[in-house]
């Protein structure tokens, strides 16, 4: 497990956050997409309640959601664990996200305010930063806010939830990337190229940059899907 994780903060909560179950069902949804839990792991109910400050109750009513959605599995007599990708599942949610994130990044590269471009300008040299540091906490937090900062701006609320969806599945899976040095230390190129893009206006540049980003970490991630694919 990773360092300890922020709580969900406000303007990334759901429109219907209102109650205790929503907030926490939000925060470990969140958590799932940062890549928090490793494949094969499993999320023990009073832990995640003392940690979050609530009871268990609303921590088994999110666990039993999330495993309705296929982001968790539900084990006899061991509870809620974070699947393990397939290859063929691998794959499919690749071609997906190159696809739904592509389109985000492209519309939104166009829609993007003078401020927004230097403020994606700043993260990016903030995950330089993180690399050199070796500090993971910082490059997943830097990474989630510089591709909600690009997707948003696209102004599609729907292209943004199932982007969101897709990264459920594939945020645990993620959290291995840094494991590999050589992989770890290029982790940033695509964004370098993505802002070269972005300052010269052009969209499918970006478009292109976000397609190279994805394919480059899944080459990788691939390789671990084989070696921990489920047998039947």
């Amino acid at each position: 497990m990773l360092a300890r994780f922020r709580l969900l903060p406000t303007d990334m909560k759901t429109r219907h956050a209102s109650t205790l179950q929503d907030e926490t069902y939000d925060t470990l949804r969140h958590w799932l997409m940062l890549g928090r839990w490793l494949p094969g792991e499993r999320l023990k109910i009073k832990p995640l309640a003392d940690e979050l400050g609530v009871s268990p109750m609303p921590v088994r009513a999110a666990l039993q959601r999330l495993a309705a959605e296929k982001a968790l599995q539900n084990v006899p007599n061991c509870g809620a664990m974070v699947p393990r990708l397939t290859v063929a599942q691998f794959d499919d949610i690749l071609h997906n996200r190159i696809l739904l994130e592509g389109e985000a990044a492209s519309l939104g590269a166009q829609r993007l305010a003078e401020d927004q471009r230097q403020e994606l300008v700043a993260l990016c040299r903030a995950m330089d930063a993180a690399i050199a540091a070796d500090d993971v906490k910082a490059y997943l937090d830097a990474n989630e806010c510089f591709h909600r900062l690009l997707y948003r701006a696209a102004g599609s609320p729907l292209l943004l939830s199932l982007i969101e969806t897709v990264w459920l599945y594939v945020g645990p899976i993620s959290n291995q990337l840094h494991q590999d040095l050589a992989v770890w230390k290029t982790m940033n190129d695509a964004h370098r190229a993505l802002v070269a893009a972005l300052l010269a206006g052009d969209a499918e540049g970006v478009r292109a940059a976000i397609a190279e980003d994805l394919r480059s970490a899944g080459r990788y991630l691939r390789q671990l899907c084989t070696a921990d694919a489920p047998a039947g």
